[in-house]
């Protein structure tokens, strides 16, 4: 059976990567997969609101908590089609439970050669969180590499397997994310190559840190450590005592903009379809916001003094706090440029 907490202990505040949230109602944490598809059950029988919680990298809860059943995805587990040390010229299939923290996915599939997603090191949260939003960074999406996703759905109470042509993958977009009140993801199945070095270098500051050009390759080994120390530079890998990694990471997604509505200067990156992404931490920097930003000099939430594209809990914010300066930020960026940023984290019993 899953483990009931008392929603006294467990604080969402506790739980989350920006330490805000108050109390859920009903805390349930969930180590198998049986446990967690008996957890939703329940609560979807008693209509209750349902809160699926892995790493809280990704979420922004309400000061008043969530009057309904949080389960804790706590699952784990890593297998291959391949024994540790067996080299296969077909890489390896390599499924991971959803509660799986990410970043232990990566460094087990770097010390064993497999390549594909040694540049999405360091970015907190779980494996099952990683389908939902496409997580990508540095030149590299998940998309590229998920096989299948393996999941419950809630609407016809029936396990769902999806390959990953069929999850509707698009920028930090999928299936999953289209219908948050469906898909429960059990495990996530990776196609990884067996490979020593990693994908053509898509990133200059990647390439830079490398010592390579941009389009080369590097060892996955040598990419992995560049990226932690890159992300670390901007507050984007936990340390419990440093207050620029008391964020959601990125708070807002880059614009992906029709050509002209690009503003003259900023980053521009054409897609497939014609449109153009450009850099949401760009904007921000040049509508007026700088790194520390708050909006009030004593406000316990501000920008990053690492990144701007962060926001921060500087310790005893409220996630009214939070808010605010969200707010603050995207209007002005929306006065100054017209283009209307869109936060990434999932807001939960609040909004924008």
């Amino acid at each position: 059976m899953p483990e009931v907490q008392d929603p006294a202990a467990t604080r969402l505040a506790e739980h989350t990567t920006l330490r805000l949230g108050g109390p859920a109602r009903r805390f349930v944490r969930a180590t198998t997969d049986d446990e967690l598809v008996a957890a939703v059950t329940a609560a979807d029988d008693a209509g209750e609101p349902l809160l699926l919680l892995g790493g809280g990298s990704n979420l922004v809860v309400a000061d008043e908590g969530f009057d309904g059943t949080v389960v804790q995805v706590a699952t784990r587990g890593i297998t291959a089609d391949v024994d540790d040390g067996e080299v296969s010229c077909g890489g390896a299939l390599v499924t991971v439970a959803a509660g799986e923290p990410w970043d232990d996915v990566v460094a087990h599939a770097v010390a064993r050669d497999w390549a594909g997603i040694e540049a999405l090191s360091g970015i907190p949260g779980s494996t099952g969180a990683t389908p939902v939003q496409n997580v990508g960074a540095y030149g590299q999406e998940v998309a590229q590499t998920i096989a299948q996703v393996r999941t419950w759905d809630r609407h016809d109470r029936a396990w769902r397997t999806f390959a990953g042509a069929d999850c509707g993958f698009a920028y930090r977009w999928s299936r999953f994310k289209a219908e948050p009140d469906r898909y429960v993801v059990v495990s996530v199945t990776f196609q990884l190559r067996a490979a020593s070095l990693g994908g053509p270098v898509a990133y200059a500051e990647l390439a830079r840190t490398l010592g390579v050009e941009q389009g080369q390759r590097a060892p996955i080994a040598q990419v992995r450590e560049a990226v932690l120390g890159l992300r670390a530079g901007k507050g984007m890998v936990l340390d419990a005592a440093d207050h620029d990694t008391w964020s959601a990471g990125s708070f807002f997604t880059n614009p992906v903009l029709a050509a002209e509505q690009v503003p003259e200067g900023a980053p521009a990156y054409p897609q497939p379809d014609g449109t153009v992404k450009t850099s949401a931490a760009w904007l921000i920097d040049h509508a007026g916001f700088a790194k520390g930003y708050a909006v009030t000099p004593d406000a316990a939430a501000s920008l990053s003094t690492k990144h701007t594209l962060a926001l921060t809990n500087r310790g005893g914010a409220r996630t009214a706090d939070l808010l605010a300066l969200a707010r603050a930020v995207r209007d002005g960026v929306r006065e100054r440029y017209g283009v209307e940023l869109v936060n990434e984290p999932v807001l939960v019993g609040c909004s924008l």
